[in-house]
C-alpha cells in the first residue's frame, strides 16, 4: 500500500463524512442559510474531486499488483462522490409550484427520511473507511518503529564487531612487534653461536698443538 495514496484516502474520507453531515443539515434549511450551506458543500465537493484525481494518479503510478486493488477502492470512492452529487442536486432542486401544501409536506417528509437513511449509511461507510485508514497508518507506524529499532540494534552490533576487529588488529600488531623483536634476538644469538664455534675451534687447535709439542720434546730427550 502506498503511503501517499493512504494520505489522500484519509483526507477524502474526512471530507466525505463532513459533506454527508452538511447535506443532512442543509435539507432542513431554507433561504440564504440553505444557499450558504450548499455553497460550502459544493466547495467541499471540489476538494473531494481533487483528492479523487490525486488518488487516481498515485494508483496508476504503482506496480500492477498494487494498482489493481487501489483502483477498485477508487471506484467505490467515485461512486460515493456521485451519490453526494446526487444528494446535493436533490437538495437544491425546488419542488413544483403546483403541488399542494399537503403533498409538499408529505413528499418533503418522505424525502427527508430517505435522505437521512442514505446519508447515515454513507456516513457509516465513510467512518469505517476512515477508521480502517487510521488503523493502517498505526500499523505502518508500528512497523516503522520496529524497523527503526531493528536498524539501531544492527548498528550497535556492527559497532561492537568493529570494536572487536580493531582490538584484534591491535593485538595482531602487538604480536608482529614481538615476533620482530624475537627474530632480532634469535639472529643475534645465532651470530654469537657462530662466533663461539670459531673460538672453540681455535682453542681446540691450540690445545692439540700444545699436546703435540709436549710429546715432541719428550721424545727428543
Amino acid at each position: 500500500m502506498s503511503e501517499v495514496f493512504e494520505g489522500y484516502e484519509r483526507q477524502y474520507c474526512e471530507i466525505s463524512a463532513s459533506l454527508s453531515r452538511k447535506c443532512t443539515g442543509a435539507a432542513s434549511l431554507d433561504g440564504e442559510l440553505k444557499k450558504q450551506k450548499v455553497s460550502e458543500i459544493k466547495s467541499g465537493m471540489e476538494d473531494a474531486e481533487n483528492f479523487i484525481r490525486k488518488m487516481d494518479l498515485e494508483a496508476r503510478s504503482l506496480q500492477p499488483s498494487v494498482k489493481a486493488g487501489l483502483l477498485a477502492k477508487l471506484r467505490e470512492y467515485k461512486s460515493d462522490l456521485n451519490n453526494l452529487k446526487s444528494e446535493v442536486k436533490r437538495i437544491t432542486t425546488p419542488n413544483p409550484k403546483n403541488t399542494s401544501r399537503e403533498e409538499l409536506l408529505e413528499s418533503g417528509l418522505t424525502d427527508t427520511l430517505a435522505v437521512s437513511a442514505d446519508q447515515r449509511e454513507r456516513l457509516f461507510v465513510s467512518t469505517e473507511r476512515l477508521n480502517n485508514s487510521s488503523e493502517r497508518i498505526k500499523e505502518s507506524r508500528r512497523t516503522m518503529l520496529e524497523t527503526e529499532e531493528l536498524g539501531v540494534s544492527i548498528l550497535q552490533d556492527l559497532h561492537q564487531q568493529r570494536q572487536s576487529l580493531l582490538h584484534a588488529h591491535n593485538t595482531l600488531h602487538g604480536v608482529d612487534d614481538h615476533i620482530g623483536k624475537s627474530k632480532k634476538v634469535l639472529t643475534a644469538m645465532s651470530r654469537r653461536m657462530d662466533k663461539n664455534k670459531w673460538i672453540i675451534g681455535a682453542i681446540i687447535i691450540t690445545l692439540v698443538l700444545a699436546i703435540l709439542l709436549i710429546l715432541y720434546f719428550k721424545l727428543a730427550h
